[in-house]
């Protein structure tokens, strides 16, 4: 079994991954340099909107024909987005939003 083809698979997604990651801290790590007002900008404005994507995403495929099938993506949204009201904690909401979906999509109610 010859398995060079998947650790040139992996090498290279790790390798990918850690120049995506490192680019921005080798281009704007220079603390002397101003960061530039674009930058600044994108740094407010997309967090909120990649989040905007995801609920948009989590229920473009809701129909209302019975309430298994919107129940538990509408249950899960209303406590991420009450997490995230009270505590302003993207990871917190997000892990608590996913954990809540799981244990709703194994059965726990609907």
């Amino acid at each position: 079994m010859n398995i060079w083809p998947s650790l040139l698979i992996v090498a290279v997604t790790a390798i990918s991954t850690l120049a995506t990651r490192a680019l921005p801290f080798i281009l704007f790590g220079n603390k002397k340099r101003q960061v530039s007002e674009p930058i600044l900008y994108l740094g407010r404005v997309l967090p909120p909107a990649v989040m905007a994507i995801l609920v948009v995403y989590s229920l473009k495929d809701i129909s209302f024909g019975s309430a298994a099938s919107w129940a538990n993506p509408i249950i899960c949204v209303a406590v991420t987005a009450a997490v995230h009201l009270l505590r302003r904690n993207t990871l917190l909401s997000i892990g608590i939003g996913t954990v809540c979906y799981m244990v709703l999509v194994q059965g726990a109610f609907f």
